[in-house]
């Protein structure tokens, strides 16, 4: 039995659900998104501003897409409602990041500066203030699309468990090794 699958969804104020037989579109004041939606495992209901979900059968497929579909789900209502938010900083030595519009440039260490365009759904945002890492900073409805492109930011540089140099998310605690025991 599902335990996040059996929980029903309460659609808030100002966000307008339309369920197909199979996707689910939401559309609130930050946005609108859409999810397809398997028919033959999950059935979606939309009741008096209440979404549930029940699944077709016991099958194996069918119980692990019924949890899957209302992560999904809730997930975009809380996103086109609240929206996601992602924090990198950027520790190291010289580490800059800067923006121009939809462009993110960084400066991570390599013998040339890194550049890489942020979908247009995104807002992105960089600070540097003097004595603290240049933290960017984005901003959507869509959360998996905010979490891989901040996912991509952090492949380019990942920490490091020495110094912990690096690019990682705010709230990420690196753990930190012990260098070279000195000499006889």
């Amino acid at each position: 039995m599902s335990r996040v699958g059996n929980a029903p969804i309460t659609v808030p104020q100002g966000v307008e659900v339309n369920v197909t037989s199979d996707s689910v579109k939401v559309k609130g004041p930050k946005g609108e998104l859409e999810q397809a939606i398997d028919a033959e495992a999950v059935q979606v209901k939309l009741e008096e501003g209440v979404i549930t979900l029940t699944r077709t059968s016991d099958v194996a497929d069918h119980r692990s897409k019924h949890g899957l579909y209302r992560a999904l789900i809730n997930n975009m209502i809380e996103g086109v409602s609240n929206g996601f938010k992602k924090e990198l900083e950027f520790i190291g030595v010289g580490y800059r990041a800067t923006t121009k519009g939809q462009l993110l440039e960084m400066v991570i260490g390599y013998s040339h500066p890194v550049a890489i365009e942020i979908p247009s759904e995104i807002k992105v945002s960089a600070e540097t203030e003097k004595g603290k890492a240049p933290v960017v900073t984005l901003e959507s409805h869509d959360k998996q699309l905010v979490g891989q492109v901040a996912a991509k930011i952090r492949s380019l540089r990942k920490p490091e468990p020495y110094k912990g140099k690096g690019i990682k998310y705010k709230d990420e605690f690196i753990r930190r090794k012990a260098g070279k025991a000195a000499g006889k």
